[in-house]
C-alpha cells in the first residue's frame, strides 16, 4: 500500500507543479492531497513537503488549523477569477463548457471563502506541532 500512497502523492505534487504554471489548475489543493498521501506512505516525503521553502508554511498552517489567511483567500480567489474568466473567454462559443467553467470557479471560490480565517501573522515554523 505504501507505494500506492507514494505514487498518488508524487502524482499530486506533479500536478501541483503544473498548476503553478497553468492558470486553471490549482496548486495548493494538489499539494494538500500529496501531503495527505505522504502521511500514509512516506514520513520522509511528508516532512519534505512540510519543510518546503515555498509551500511548507501554508501546508503546516493547513495541517494545524484547516484555516486560510486573509491574504491567502484574496490571492486564491483573485487567481481563480482570472483563470476562470480567461478560460471562459477561450470557450465562449461553447455554452455548456463556459457554464461549467464558471460553476467550477464559483464552487472553488465558495470553498476557499467558507474556510476559517487564520488571524495569525507569519508562517508556521518547524517548531509548531503538525501531528
Amino acid at each position: 500500500m505504501r507505494w500506492i500512497w507514494n505514487t498518488a502523492g508524487l502524482t499530486s505534487v506533479g500536478v501541483g507543479i503544473v498548476g503553478a504554471f497553468v492558470p486553471v489548475l490549482p496548486t495548493t489543493v494538489f499539494l494538500i492531497l500529496a501531503l495527505w498521501c505522504f502521511s500514509k506512505g512516506s514520513p520522509r516525503l511528508e516532512a519534505w513537503l512540510l519543510n518546503h521553502k515555498v509551500y511548507g508554511g501554508a501546508l503546516r498552517r493547513w495541517r494545524l488549523t484547516k484555516a486560510i489567511t486573509v491574504r491567502g483567500k484574496v490571492w486564491a480567489v483573485t487567481a481563480m477569477s482570472v483563470s476562470v474568466l480567461a478560460s471562459a473567454w477561450f470557450v465562449r462559443d461553447r455554452a455548456a463548457v463556459w457554464i461549467t467553467v464558471l460553476a467550477l470557479g464559483a464552487f472553488g471560490a465558495a470553498y476557499v471563502l467558507s474556510r476559517p480565517t487564520d488571524q495569525r501573522d507569519g508562517a508556521y515554523t518547524h517548531r509548531d506541532q503538525v501531528a
